[in-house]
């Protein structure tokens, strides 16, 4: 059987992307279920290297992109610099996989202050995917397997979430959610759809009613094809255990809303996946921990579980 071949985009390369990859491509139990190749440039990651003491790699298991030199920037510092070559990893990643030379991405973590520096509009990965790709509709899923949370906005200011909120929006992040949830567990999900108010809302007592205007009409058209949903439920109570045994995913109205219990609880665990999109992405739960690049100490189990469920949507 041909092992499903795996894009590993490096990240900022004054993060600990680099030294992740390292890690990764070293490791003989990633290649026993993929062959993982690191999208970035070889000179960065045999600097790293030697600066650790640790094997050099091997230039085959790299694709040298050649797009920030060695010694052009320092290790734990935002650049434009840094920025733009992490941009040129993955947008190089996602021509390769659109053509068919790889069977999946994942991506190590860049700096989204690095990437506006270098004069690029989105935000982060999954906008850029979007954009790139055409995506008609996209949200970002994080999952593991005590918790699973899907966003319906991502990267946007708190005061802007309730104008971006609509029923299609809705209704796109819980369809894709279950799609997703069936394809991973093999049976229709159960999904929880969070309120965007405290006490979701209290009938109309916080907020502006998103609950009864926009939420509750998506979660019901959700269940009008056939989607096992349930919500809105208050946000505040929402993760209690009870709920978390009784449901596959969750579907959360904001960025915070998801990642805080879920990083609360399977931090080094869980992974980062695309959804809406004719190709396969997954990525790591966290940043580019620019106060421990370079120092050989960064856990590398959020990467490997990642590209783990990359070789695994691929197969």
């Amino acid at each position: 059987m041909t092992l499903p071949r795996i894009a590993v985009t490096m990240g900022d390369p004054a993060g600990v992307g680099p030294e992740l990859c390292l890690r990764l491509l070293a490791d003989p139990a990633v290649r026993a279920f993929c062959s993982p190749v690191a999208y970035g440039d070889l000179g960065v990651l045999e600097r790293v290297a030697k600066q650790l003491g640790w094997p050099q790699p091997d230039p085959a298991d790299i694709n040298d992109l050649g797009a920030i030199t060695a010694g052009a920037f320092t290790p734990g510092r935002v650049t434009a610099a840094c920025g733009r070559a992490a941009h040129i990893y993955f947008i190089t990643a996602i021509a390769d996989a659109c053509a068919g030379a790889v069977d999946a991405i994942t991506t190590a973590p860049l700096n989204k202050e690095a990437l506006r520096a270098a004069g690029i509009s989105e935000p982060g990965h999954t906008e850029v995917l979007a954009n790139m790709l055409n995506a008609e509709r996209s949200c970002m899923m994080l999952t593991a397997d005590e918790i699973t949370c899907s966003l319906v906005t991502v990267h946007i200011g708190y005061r802007e979430v309730p104008n971006l909120l609509t029923v299609p929006r809705i209704l796109d992040t819980i369809e894709l959610t279950a799609a997703a949830m069936e394809r991973l567990r093999g049976r229709p999900p159960k999904l929880l759809v969070c309120g965007l108010n405290p006490h979701a809302g209290e009938h109309g007592l916080f907020g502006n009613r998103e609950e009864e205007r926009i939420i509750l009409p998506a979660i019901e058209a959700a269940r009008g094809k056939g989607i096992d949903v349930a919500g809105p439920l208050p946000p505040d109570t929402a993760f209690l255990p009870k709920y978390r045994r009784a449901c596959d995913a969750y579907v959360c109205m904001y960025h915070d809303q998801g990642l805080i219990p879920l990083k609360a609880l399977v931090f080094e665990d869980a992974v980062n996946v695309t959804l809406g999109l004719p190709i396969v992405r997954t990525s790591v739960d966290h940043g580019t921990a620019f106060d421990i690049a370079w120092r050989g100490v960064a856990d590398v189990s959020s990467l490997v579980q990642a590209v783990k469920l990359a070789a695994r949507l691929a197969s």
